[in-house]
């Protein structure tokens, strides 16, 4: 896989979880942008459940099985941490 390759799936990974998030879980009208860096637990987006939902999301939408294992800080924290994760998981697939 050349570079130009992964830039694009790494940024359409991105996209797509950006809107998942913004879609199901900020209900409270802000019209403020999602920073991709944010983290989701400490701005109250995503709580247990909502990881766990998310999870099965990535699970339906990629194709791919999330080991709880995987279901830490590091890998769900963020936007960009559950877009390079995912991506690492399609590429070791």
């Amino acid at each position: 896989m050349d570079n130009t390759t992964a830039v694009i799936g790494l940024s359409l990974i991105r996209q797509q979880i950006h809107e998942y998030i913004v879609m199901n879980f900020l209900f409270d009208g802000s019209v403020n942008p999602l920073d991709d860096d944010a983290s989701l637990a400490e701005m109250n987006i995503l709580d247990q459940t909502g990881v766990l939902e998310l999870a099965l999301f990535i699970e339906e939408t990629y194709g791919v099985e999330v080991d709880d294992a995987d279901v830490t800080p590091e890998n769900f924290d963020s936007v960009n941490a559950i877009a390079e994760y995912v991506y690492l998981l399609l590429a070791n697939a």
